[in-house]
């Protein structure tokens, strides 16, 4: 297996662009392969800024198999889809979506919502994705008799989807993942019926449905929040293409050099993310700020110059993804560091939370696992420690950070960063030493 060694670390300066949000990337791509014009033709969005990663081809790929027209520039990051408004030309018998839940969670409901008398389909991923639970998006869209059977264990992937279902009162359980809200908001408007849904539970990640929303807005879908949790969703609705969409930075990659910015001492400006980002991970540089590190936001860029790191004890339940930089860079805080409320990471690339305390008691560090929360105590010295990666991105690139102590970390596969930031480790090396 390939590793990385990072060792002594002392700078991180310069200037850094983010590769694009796969948030955001995803949900682009399918609202663009759902767009038409005003009398239903066609209609061309150029998408630019695009992720280019396991994730974001994964639903290329989906969605070519689906007949849509998609044309790549000279610029990979640039991409013109031709929307078919859900009328697919092709039904494949099966997509294969490896282990992007933003690509599979959506594709369901779209599906379901979309597909014609006769169409049957077939979603499937990889060993992870067979294990990632999908009841409690599948249950909500039974609500609406949608034609969805388990091909295998009931609420796991595959799934096989046909045609059948209707608008009406749906609700679903929030309080797993925020991926399964934004998947209905963008399928409900698509049915011939208007529908209200609503959210139970304790609803998790709410800034990502907060991104979804405003996508939608974009796409010209009228959605009308009638109370915190409750949502009017007029039938029958079109997407609409804005013509031209720019995939902002992505703020969960922006939060491992915002780390590295405070630890390597600056002064280093994040282009790509800023005040103007309608990402909730933004809120990462808000309480790097309050622990310490020297940071300032502006409209499309961040820029961070050093600090000093200290222990907190926090609700981080709406920046799951981020939040696991902090867990790394509680091993260089004054003192303990609990985050609190992330049982969803559970059901994420990997069982995060296990994950995570295993490997930080490699480097030294006491840690109580909850099951909802985690508890650092960073050691005296830290230790090296050779990180298993669990094929999971984000826990390479959290732990790169471990290259500004003295003893260093090796990582195992790094490569495992393809999913959303393939030269993830190419960049660190180049803007750290």
């Amino acid at each position: 297996m390939e590793t990385i060694r990072l060792q002594g670390l002392q700078q991180c300066a310069g200037e850094i662009h983010v590769p694009g949000s796969k948030s955001i990337a995803n949900r682009a791509l399918l609202m663009a392969a759902l767009s038409t014009t005003d009398d239903g033709s066609p209609a061309v969005t150029e998408l630019t800024n695009l992720l280019r990663s396991d994730d974001t081809e994964r639903m290329l790929e989906a969605l070519q198999a689906l007949g849509v027209a998609i044309e790549f520039d000279a610029n990979p990051t640039t991409v013109r889809v031709t929307g078919c408004g859900g009328h697919w030309s092709q039904i494949p018998e099966q997509l294969y979506l490896g282990n992007a839940g933003t690509a599979m969670r959506p594709l369901v409901a779209v599906l379901a919502s979309t597909l014609k008398q006769s169409q049957n389909i077939k979603l499937t991923g990889d060993a992870r994705m067979q294990e990632r639970p999908i009841k409690a998006l599948v249950s909500a869209l039974l609500q609406g008799d949608a034609g969805i059977q388990y091909l295998a264990e009931e609420g796991y992937p595959p799934l096989s989807i046909r045609a059948g279902m209707h608008g009406g009162s749906i609700s679903i359980d929030g309080s797993e993942s925020s991926q399964y809200v934004s998947a209905l908001l963008m399928a409900l408007p698509l049915l011939p019926q208007e529908s209200l849904l609503t959210l139970t539970g304790t609803v998790v990640s709410w800034p990502y449905i907060e991104l979804t929303l405003a996508m939608l807005e974009r796409f010209g879908i009228e959605i009308h929040r009638i109370a915190k949790h409750e949502f009017i969703i007029p039938g029958g609705q079109r997407y609409r293409s804005p013509q031209q969409y720019w995939v902002e930075g992505d703020a969960s990659s922006a939060s491992y050099w915002l780390a590295a910015g405070v630890l390597g001492g600056g002064p280093l400006r994040v282009h790509g993310v800023g005040s103007a980002s309608i990402q909730g991970d933004l809120a990462f540089a808000e309480q790097l700020r309050a622990i310490g590190g020297k940071v300032t936001v502006a409209e499309t860029y961040i820029d961070v110059a050093g600090g000093d790191i200290h222990g907190f004890d926090a609700d981080l339940n709406a920046i799951p993804d981020a939040a696991m930089t902090f867990a790394t860079m509680a091993l260089f805080a004054d003192g303990p560091t609990t985050i609190r409320n992330i049982a969803n990471w559970r059901i994420k690339e990997t069982d995060r939370l296990a994950a995570m305390a295993t490997e930080l008691r490699k480097v030294g560090a006491t840690v109580e696992e909850g099951s909802d929360y985690i508890q650092i105590t960073p050691p005296a010295v830290i230790s090296h420690g050779h990180i298993d990666t669990y094929d999971d991105h984000r826990m390479a690139m959290s732990f790169a950070l471990l290259g500004f102590s003295t003893a260093g970390v090796t990582i195992r596969d790094p490569n495992c960063c393809r999913k959303t930031y393939p030269d993830f480790f190419t960049k660190f090396q180049q803007y750290c030493h």
